[in-house]
């Protein structure tokens, strides 16, 4: 529909040389042309101009100004879908999906056939999981544009989405006939893959792999084609056929356990003799292999066990493999097998410190050992007690190569985690600097002496170590956190918890929130791109991994930290300036209080000079920095003052926001229920907290910290 303030020729020309600077992100010339036409003064007030002048403002950061134009802009003319267009692409920029549908809406009432338009809510419904919705924008995509691509398989994946396999198996059938298949097409490949998806998703498992077989040549994918098909044949239960693909893969990678433990399932070995054929043969074409060696350890038992261990540590300890004992400690569950390994590694150790052997028998059979064998094995004795407990034990073994070869960082690393399973952190943290000095160019050795710092509360310590490897010109904690470094900002929100630096902790937390948010903003980019490159499958698969993002390891344990803190802070707020000085007074002597004044004086003059210096680099960075895109920007977040965060209005509030996701992805865990219990019973809300006792029950009944909560409830149920 035409808008209610047409331009005359010359100014419609300015107007589309606007977009076309918008396009081109130049700017400033964009506003110099709308400049050009609000000078004039019948068309002072126009309101796509305005809107366009709002989002080039936009673009260049200057916000609240782009939004007094828009606005007016909008004003001017209710019926123009470039205003609402406009409008809407503002408030994505802001992350205000919601507001940014319903702008998209209005403007599709003004010109309902607008590809722009439709694809641009397309993706904000996709992003906010809006199926219905984006099923029904691809449709019309569909009708208006039959001939792309890109059309029939937006359409398709809104009905797989929405798990009405048929429908999105009819228009992917519908849109093949259409195509005309070249040689070695990765792209169609991808399409057959992802239907073939559809259709084992649909629980259509015979017609499933009689298309495999049907288009086999077709599919490039040869990897996934194989393994696609032996799956669904061990689902018909051909799993004489399934075992044969299942060899086949094991011949392409023998290193893969999956498919060892997958022919043995499809195979159904009568014995352990025929389970240990399976290893054998692979091991016969492939001697170099080391994973047809280590897992029949798993199931053999006895003189057998013995037999294939002793050869097993040998090899190993003879090459000098530091992870040997991260290999075998998964049969650290058997007591039997932890017996025999002892006997035969003590059994090397003696034999190699008197007569240079693993054992006696081989003297004059064997050439002798080097006199790193014994190290190794002294390395793996050391790790076998510690995994017993056995700390004294565990630091005497690790102690002799330390003395015999002090320039080795496997050692210190180790002689460091024998400490800290000891409890003595400390210590830990000194056997892990020694190492860190030992190759400075080790960051794995150097984040690890970083987490055992912060374990010690050493935080300035962690920092300065982690500064190593950060960019120089900015401080560590802003690189880590540019990084998204989520293990260390965990560590760091867990130590300042110990130390009582509520403000500090809660950062800490809040930065791995945000990280937490920007990865589910991320997709946004593949929207559009996976559908032009086909890449159906991952990005079906990418969808169903940002729905549980927050079930992550990260998340759980910083949203922990977090609501424990505001749990904290709600039973006791943390006072403002004046009162905390008056409790000092109250509780300290008058040379006591002088001293703590003259500090604070002190950190309050350096914070000062802090300031003023971060005020300068500020301004050096913005003149350097470009104009910001805030599709790829997005909005400027709030800055996250410890000060400020650890005197919130609603500190349960904010608990219960970290809370939300883990009550949904973390439900299997009975912190989850504790934490919620803890919440709602500072709130008053008895059917929410009997809610929290009865969910955490059904996960681990036996938990000590439900059973507190039970026995608060039962005190509570008597109160009222």
């Amino acid at each position: 529909m035409p808008t209610n303030n047409p331009l005359p020729p010359k100014e419609n020309a300015l107007f589309k040389r606007i977009l076309k600077c918008y396009e081109q992100k130049q700017y400033k010339n964009g506003l110099k042309f709308a400049k050009q036409i609000l000078s004039n003064p019948k068309y002072a007030e126009h309101g796509e101009t305005l809107a366009m002048k709002g989002l080039t403002l936009n673009c260049m950061g200057r916000k609240e100004e782009a939004y007094e134009f828009v606005r007016r802009g909008l004003r001017n003319d209710l019926k123009s879908h470039v205003c609402w267009h406009v409008y809407g692409l503002l408030q994505r920029s802001d992350r205000k999906y919601d507001e940014a549908i319903k702008c998209y809406r209005n403007a599709l009432k003004w010109d309902k056939d607008n590809l722009q338009i439709l694809r641009d809510l397309s993706l904000l419904q996709i992003q906010m999981r809006d199926l219905e919705g984006y099923r029904d924008t691809r449709y019309q995509l569909l009708v208006l544009r039959p001939g792309q691509r890109a059309s029939w398989i937006g359409y398709a994946m809104a009905y797989h989405l929405l798990k009405e396999y048929e429908m999105a198996l009819n228009i992917l059938e519908e849109f093949r006939k259409t195509q005309t298949v070249k040689p070695y097409d990765y792209e169609h490949s991808e399409l057959l893959l992802y239907q073939n998806m559809v259709m084992r998703e649909a629980g259509l498992d015979k017609e499933s792999l009689e298309f495999l077989e049907t288009h086999d040549q077709q599919i490039v994918d040869k990897l996934a084609l194989q393994e696609t098909k032996a799956v669904l044949l061990s689902k018909l239960g051909q799993d004489q056929k399934a075992a044969v693909i299942y060899k086949e893969l094991l011949m392409r990678n023998p290193e893969n356990a999956a498919y060892f433990k997958l022919v043995e399932d499809t195979t159904n070995p009568e014995n352990v003799e025929e389970r240990l054929k399976i290893y054998t043969d692979t091991l016969e074409k492939f001697p170099r292999a080391s994973l047809p060696k280590r897992l029949p350890l798993n199931f053999l038992t006895g003189e057998a066990f013995r037999k294939r261990v002793d050869q097993y540590l040998r090899i190993a300890l003879h090459k000098g493999v530091p992870p040997l004992f991260i290999n075998l400690r998964s049969l650290y569950r058997d007591p039997e097998k932890v017996r025999i390994i002892e006997e035969l590694v003590l059994g090397y150790e003696e034999s190699l410190g008197t007569n240079e052997y693993f054992s006696p028998e081989d003297e004059g059979k064997l050439e002798k050992e080097s006199a790193s064998v014994l190290l190794w094995t002294h390395y793996y004795l050391a790790q076998h007690f510690d995994q017993l407990g056995q700390t004294k034990r565990a630091l005497e073994f690790i102690n002799k190569p330390v003395e015999s070869t002090p320039t080795l960082v496997e050692l210190f690393v180790l002689k460091g985690r024998i400490y800290k399973h000891g409890g003595d952190i400390h210590e830990a943290v000194v056997n892990l600097d020694e190492a860190q000095s030992l190759d400075t160019a080790d960051r794995f050795v150097n984040s690890k002496c970083a987490k055992y710092m912060l374990r010690a509360n050493m935080v300035k310590e962690a920092e300065d170590m982690c500064a190593k490897f950060t960019r120089e010109g900015v401080s560590a904690v802003e690189n880590l956190n540019e990084m998204q470094c989520m293990w260390f900002q965990c560590e760091c929100a867990a130590a300042y918890q110990r130390l009582g630096k509520w403000g500090d902790a809660l950062k800490k937390s809040h930065e791995v929130d945000r990280h937490f948010s920007e990865i589910i903003e991320d997709q946004f980019d593949f929207h559009t791109y996976c559908m032009r490159k086909m890449t159906l499958r991952a990005y079906v698969g990418l969808l169903r991994l940002e729905d549980v993002l927050r079930n992550h390891k990260f998340y759980f344990r910083a949203a922990k930290i977090a609501i424990q803190i505001y749990i904290s802070l709600h039973d006791h707020p943390v006072l403002d300036g004046e009162q905390d000085e008056k409790a000092n007074a109250e509780n300290l002597t008058p040379s006591e209080f002088k001293k703590l004044r003259n500090k604070q004086r002190k950190a309050l003059k350096k914070a000062a000079q802090e300031k003023e210096k971060q005020k300068e680099q500020d301004k050096k960075d913005q003149s350097k920095t470009k104009p910001q895109d805030p599709d790829v920007d997005g909005p400027k977040e709030e800055e996250l003052l410890p000060e400020k965060l650890c005197r919130p209005a609603s500190p349960l509030d904010q608990a219960i926001r970290f809370l939300r996701p883990l009550q949904t992805l973390a439900a299997s865990k009975v912190e989850t229920h504790v934490l919620a219990y803890e919440i709602y019973s500072r709130k008053g809300k008895l059917l929410l907290m009997l809610q929290s006792i009865k969910r955490g029950y059904r996960v681990d009944k036996n938990d000590p910290h439900l059973h507190i909560c039970m026995i608060k409830f039962l005190q509570t149920g008597k109160i009222y």
